[in-house]
């Protein structure tokens, strides 16, 4: 379905098509004939391609949208409480996936169906304006909480459907947005989130700034603008002048896609999601290994940049029972300088768009291309058509740890700032009030976390004591308080909200943590474990890369993996496929004890894999 001008209908009667049966197609069940023929005399032009049968029904969705309008714009405009299928996946490319809230599908079949928004946040940036602006909306429009993601932007939860363009709008009028936050495109762009101002930090956050613009949708975006705020294009993005000499050369061969109006998307966007990630050495706070792209970026002693480590392929979903989905973590592809860095992100999403597998959509995701073609085709193929820089060998890096930056740090001489933990990174009540309260009186900027924490930023030295008391008072714990299990774990949403969702985990996980902690206590073990655990297989709390996770299976009942590594550099293995959660403690004991025994400084991810898989699997069956 699409917009289309009256000579592009008449194109495509030349194409042995009635304009009868082009209408007839794009009348949906809340737009009429009549309504289509009037926004053909208006709309956005479509991509030139001929009509194509072999093309999925996902790729035929995006080809006629008119550049990801149609049937959203129409099905705005209607009384419906919730949108048609069609239109729920170009929502995405908007930042807003449609969700059933299962607990309330048998008492309010209206208010059942609710919206998730999500932000735009490159690094993890919020404002003050902004961050008080989405308080107001999470509480007039939604369900009064707001969530940190994984991929450090802000959630909304529980809006209504006739109230998503005043939330939307209002958003982007108080300078956020949602465009890009979700769909087949590239999506929110990751960077250490501490405000340091050495060591290549304020390098990494700008070229994920820069990033984030330079793969910014040209079309779309004019759409999105259209749609959420009646065509105001002031708010467009703003890119520096390097990304507007990149974006300049997106018409370049290779890069280009032949389409005028998304030169380096092309008129179906990607085959599927595309994530981007920029860390400085030794700091691994973005699980850089995850991405379809990871820069590892080396800066010069005056503190610009001088080129980075590029990493490809990484990835997290995968589904139950289909061997042929998997995560996978990135390969290495070389390093690449400075002057050159934006050049090689737009080829390699080039090559991803026009190599990715556009049919089968469970492996359209890069990590797939680089599994089946292998890196050194990914390299010379890279090279050989879309790049004509050049790639070098990849830098030594120091060890990478998780970093997470709670408690006080010094971000530089007369500023402090401060990491405050938020299990899953869920804000309400009157913590989320109190933090809002603080935030507008001194005026400061929200970074969020990877790890679904919040840092309050540029804290001068003379509020520094009247924050913490605030703070003390609002119940936030130092971080020698905080349990280290319960320091780096994180969930996804899952129940009730998460279509995909097959059993709990943010609910519950507080309780889990609460289980593995009384147990490590009672077996004198005072190392920790970095855990991870969701609803369903799809990874989106990177639970592959965890020293245990747990993976909702059944109702109550989880996979359990084992064996990544704390500073998440190793990928776990599934060990079990439906371990009822009370079995929990019974099942991994022991595991604990020959952790226990084997003494050292040696994590339990790498113990689990020193004891290898095969005793591992003896070990469980021995306790089952």
């Amino acid at each position: 379905m699409t917009v289309l001008t009256v000579l592009e209908a008449a194109s495509l009667v030349s194409k042995d098509l009635s304009l009868e049966l082009v209408i007839e197609g794009l009348t949906t069940t809340s737009g009429t004939k009549e309504a289509v023929c009037d926004r053909m005399l208006d709309g956005p032009s479509i991509p030139t391609e001929s009509i194509d049968t072999a093309l999925s029904k996902a790729e035929k969705r995006k080809l006629y949208s008119g550049h990801l309008r149609e049937p959203l714009i129409t099905e705005l405009e209607n009384e419906e409480i919730r949108f048609s299928e069609d239109a729920v996946q170009l929502l995405k490319f908007h930042g807003s996936y449609q969700q059933n809230h299962r607990e309330l599908r048998k008492t309010d079949k209206i208010k059942c169906w609710q919206m998730m928004l999500r932000l735009r946040n490159p690094g993890g940036r919020v404002p003050a304006q902004l961050f008080s602006a989405l308080d107001d909306l999470s509480n007039e429009y939604g369900n009064g909480t707001l969530r940190i993601t994984t991929r450090q932007a802000f959630q909304m939860h529980g809006i209504p459907k006739a109230d998503l363009k005043t939330v939307i709008g209002s958003i982007i009028k108080h300078l956020g947005s949602t465009l890009a936050a979700c769909g087949d495109i590239n999506r929110n762009v990751m960077a250490p989130a501490a405000p340091f101002e050495n060591n290549g930090y304020p390098a990494a956050r700008k070229l994920a700034d820069d990033i984030a613009d330079l793969l910014s949708p040209k079309a779309a975006e004019a759409s999105y603008l259209d749609m959420w705020v009646d065509g105001d294009h002031s708010y467009r993005f703003k890119p520096t002048n390097p990304v507007k000499q990149a974006r300049k050369r997106q018409i370049d061969e290779g890069i280009f896609s032949g389409s005028k109006d998304e030169p380096v998307y092309g008129d179906t966007y990607l085959p599927r999601k595309f994530k981007v990630a920029v860390t400085v050495p030794g700091d691994n706070s973005v699980d850089l290994l995850t991405q379809d792209i990871g820069l590892v970026l080396f800066t010069n002693s005056n503190g610009s940049m001088r080129g980075c480590n590029v990493y490809v392929g990484g990835g997290m979903g995968r589904t139950h029972n289909q061997e042929d989905t998997f995560a996978r973590i990135a390969d290495p592809l070389g390093f690449i300088k400075a002057e050159d860095i934006l050049d090689l992100l737009q080829s390699i999403m080039a090559l991803q768009r026009d190599h990715g597998d556009r049919e089968i959509r469970k492996h359209a995701r890069m990590k797939y291309l680089l599994y089946k073609r292998g890196i050194n085709w990914f390299k010379e193929t890279l090279l050989k058509d879309y790049f004509k820089g050049e790639l070098n060998a990849i830098q030594n890096e120091v060890k990478p740890k998780l970093m997470d930056y709670l408690g006080w740090h010094r971000q530089k001489p007369g500023l402090w700032f401060v990491g405050l933990p938020f299990m899953c990174g869920r804000l309400e009540g009157n913590t989320k009030k109190g933090l809002r309260q603080i935030i507008e009186r001194y005026q400061l900027e929200v970074r969020l976390t990877p790890n679904q924490d919040l840092l309050l930023c540029n804290i001068g030295s003379n509020q520094k004591a009247s924050i913490k008391s605030d703070l003390t008072d609002l119940g936030f714990e130092l971080p020698a308080d905080i349990s280290p299990l319960v320091r780096h774990a994180i969930a996804c949403p899952a129940l009730p909200t998460c279509g995909l969702a097959i059993t709990e985990s943010e609910r519950i996980l507080p309780d889990i943590l609460e289980r593995l902690n009384s147990q490590l206590h009672s077996l004198k073990i005072n190392k920790s474990i970095l855990i991870r655990m969701t609803g369903c297989p799809n990874g989106c709390a990177r639970p592959y890369m965890a020293e245990l996770a747990l993976v909702g299976s059944g109702v109550n009942q989880y996979q359990l993996w084992l064996g990544g590594s704390a500073n998440l550099q190793t990928l776990a293995r599934p060990f079990l496929q439906k371990m009822p959660l009370e079995e929990l403690e019974s099942t991994i004991e022991p595991l604990l004890l020959s952790w226990k025994d084997a003494g050292g400084r040696r994590g339990f991810g790498e113990h689990i894999s020193k004891l290898g898989d095969a005793t591992v699997q003896e070990m469980l069956k021995a306790q089952g």
